[in-house]
């Protein structure tokens, strides 16, 4: 396989640069929030105040005579319409047909009631206000992680519990019939994707042609149009979505909402345009959240500490409808176990349900930072019980470079990677001998340092991606790619891919995406796929195109390509962290923090480091603040940033970022997916980290987050005070 190196003349390639820093640091990006079309109209929804009831009556008379008001929509204006399609990733699958907004029942604080159309936002939020709502309350079910039993989950038709969304398995290891050396529950709670502009959008209906434009805020243009022309009826080239500048997704705009599809119905019956935009209290109400989960697991270690049998089992809670991809961390966290050791012996099994609560869809990393934190855990209580340094316990495990890639005994394909050379870098560079001889000293004068290590590997993405590049009369090259951008450089990468292979400078080559119009049809961006698989897209049509041009063809000349990856490329790495806990307040703070990451070859470093950081700040979030907390009735209480906390500049510690790279052996660049490894290695380092400061202290379970307050609390519980 052909590296792609930089063009070393060009200053388009210097490390720092990025082409859409320019104008997005002047202050001249367009998010959907700055798309303004003549005659728009704005949009308000109502939403329920309960969480589980039955709708007795929606009244909108006073909102309908309230002025500036065009439209008040209800859910009989909305019949026919039903929520987006599932992916039916699992043959388990059960899937239900619902309407987009609430009927008979709501299931869900949050859920919409009503529609409001104004020709101000503040006229339809004064005219929401007026909408009257009688529901008669009905038992709720919350988030159920452990085999739910008489509670059970919500059956989303009828509200009566016990429908079981998805079930499956992994491997079929026989286990042990002797205890394990060390078992671990790990539970996670909702978080929120808070991107900087929360969900928005701007839909268009000409009424002379019947076509629907609509600006949203995703990073699947090409699946939002076709979910939009499903529900409208049309045909798929009478839609045309746009996705501006996105800033931010992760995940959490992978899947069309509800709310999208009413508000294209509405436009169309209205014959104009209409803007949405939701507030950041709205998001965390009612946009998907992430993550969700529990899981637990086993681990048997045999004379030599090795590792003999590995069994775990996972629940995940989806909310109250199901997301495009809903049952996609449930797959990936029951696949990825073992991880990246040799394990003669494992099973993995994962099961979804539904709740009384907003819906759970992927979030940076997808079912990715559950497999690795629980198998991180046990690793680590495993080394514990047996008297094994936890670093030396991995060594023995892992697979050897030059055992990969292969295909596991569950059935995955695990790509190249130098597993032994990460720990061993990683090692280094903490000075992991002299921390441990460090901590030891510490805890004789009674400090609570610990020590915690996350190594991981992580599947980037399947499937194809589309591009279409297109040598232009004055010199200039046009690519358009199926891939989207939510900030993540890729304007830049793609240029400088094309480039290479073009001969030209990157400048030469103008990137179009986020537009169906002008784009060919394509996945777009999750799961770290797009510079493995689009920029593989990218890569096979520029060598095309050169060999056309090359052979003197006329121009414009145009090479279409469809880039399908035979394997997923798997990134890898290892991060070790020092921390310090203040048993007598519950304060940890990170001392040390190096981590050294395999991103297969690398075309950009900046945009590596950019993807590292803003990973890790998110894995720090959830690790140690970030929580989405439902009340006994349902309620949320953590509606606003004042009470749902994000990590702050002052929160990130001192990073030691360091690079170990092996080329992927999945596609043509070499290159493995990096978005999401620090919602991944950073948790899992640092939950092993909290459990090594107070394992002195008796304790033995501590739950994400990881607050002040938890970690006082666990400090209590396992020492009690004397009587």
């Amino acid at each position: 396989m052909t590296a792609v190196e930089p063009v070393a003349e060009s200053p388009a390639t210097l490390p720092w640069w990025r082409r859409e820093d320019e104008r997005l640091l002047a202050g001249a990006g367009c998010f959907v929030g700055d798309v303004r079309v003549p005659g728009m109209l704005h949009a308000v929804f109502v939403r329920s105040a309960h969480a589980h009831g039955r709708v007795r009556a929606v009244d909108v008379d006073a909102a309908r005579e309230s002025p500036g008001v065009r439209a008040v929509l209800v859910a009989a204006d909305f019949a026919g319409l039903v929520a987006p399609q599932v992916n039916a990733l699992l043959p388990s699958l059960t899937l239900t047909t619902t309407g987009a907004m609430a009927a008979d029942q709501v299931l869900a604080v949050g859920a919409p009631l009503a529609l409001v159309v104004a020709e101000t936002r503040a006229q339809a939020q004064a005219a929401a206000d007026l909408v009257w709502v009688d529901i008669e309350e009905c038992p709720f079910v919350a988030d159920a992680f452990a085999d739910p039993g008489g509670l059970g989950a919500l059956d989303i038709d009828t509200g009566v519990p016990g429908n079981l969304v998805a079930k499956l398995r992994f491997g079929d290891g026989v286990m042990p019939s002797r205890a394990p050396t060390a078992a671990a529950r790990v539970q996670q709670p909702r978080v929120a994707a808070s991107p900087l502009e929360p969900r928005a959008a701007v839909m268009q209906w000409d009424p002379a042609n019947g076509r629907l434009m609509a600006w949203l805020s995703t990073q699947t243009p090409s699946r939002a149009r076709d979910e939009l022309a499903r529900a409208l009826g049309l045909p798929v080239d009478a839609v045309q979505v746009i996705a501006p500048d996105v800033g931010g997704a992760f995940g959490g705009k992978a899947s069309v909402c509800p709310e999208d599809l009413m508000l294209a119905f509405a436009a169309r019956r209205l014959g104009g345009a209409l803007r949405w935009q939701a507030t950041r209290g709205e998001d965390l109400l009612s946009a998907p959240h992430g993550r969700a989960s529990q899981a637990e697991g086993a681990l048997w270690l045999d004379g030599q500490g090795r590792i003999e049998a590995l069994s775990a089992r996972f629940h995940f809670s989806l909310g109250h409808w199901l997301t495009y991809s809903a049952v996609v961390p449930a797959r990936n966290a029951a696949r990825i176990v073992p991880g990246p050791y040799q394990v003669a012996q494992c099973t993995a099994h994962a099961e979804a349900r539904l709740s009384n609560a907003a819906a759970v869809g992927i979030y940076r990393g997808a079912g990715r930072p559950e497999a690795a934190i629980l198998v991180e855990r046990l690793v680590d209580a495993a080394a514990r019980e047996a008297g094994i340094d936890p670093l030396d316990l991995r060594r023995r495990n892992v697979w050897p470079a030059d055992a990969l890639p292969r295909t596991l005994p569950n059935g995955q394909w695990l790509d190249h990677c130098d597993l032994p050379g990460l720990l061993d870098h990683a090692a280094e560079l903490f000075d992991y001998a002299a921390q441990r001889a460090a901590q030891a000293a510490r805890r004789a004068r009674g400090e609570h340092m610990g020590i915690g290590i996350g190594l991981y590997v992580e599947p980037c993405g399947q499937g194809h991606e589309s591009v279409q590049i297109t040598a232009l009369a004055d010199g200039r090259y046009r690519l358009a790619t199926g891939a989207t951008a939510q900030g993540q450089g890729r304007e830049t990468s793609f240029a400088q891919i094309a480039a290479e292979a073009l001969r030209c400078a990157p400048d030469q080559v103008e990137v179009l995406h986020g537009n169906t119009a002008l784009c060919p049809p394509g996945v777009g961006a999750l799961a770290s796929r797009s510079t493995a698989i689009g920029g593989s897209a990218v890569l096979a049509a520029a060598r095309a195109l050169r060999a056309r041009l090359d052979a003197g063809e006329s121009l414009p000349c145009r090479v279409d390509h469809v880039h399908t990856a035979e394997h997923e490329a798997w990134a890898s790495g290892c991060v070790m962290v020092a921390v310090l806990v203040d048993s007598s307040t519950g304060e940890l703070r990170i001392e040390r923090l190096v981590w050294v990451d395999d991103a297969g070859h690398v075309l950009n470093p900046a945009l590596v480091q950019g993807q590292l950081m803003g990973g890790l700040a998110q894995g720090l979030g959830q690790a140690l603040m970030e929580r989405l907390v439902y009340d006994d009735n349902g309620q949320l209480l953590t509606g606003s940033l004042m009470d749902y906390a994000l990590p702050r500049a002052a929160d990130m510690p001192a990073v030691h970022l360091a690079s170990h790279p092996t080329p992927s052996a999945a596609n043509p660049l070499g290159a493995k997916g990096v978005g999401e490894a620090g919602c991944i290695g950073v948790p899992a380092a640092l939950l092993n980290a909290a459990y090594d400061a107070l394992a002195p202290l008796g304790v033995h379970q501590l739950d994400f987050p990881l607050t002040a307050g938890r970690l006082w609390q666990a400090v209590q519980d396992a020492n009690p005070p004397s009587k």
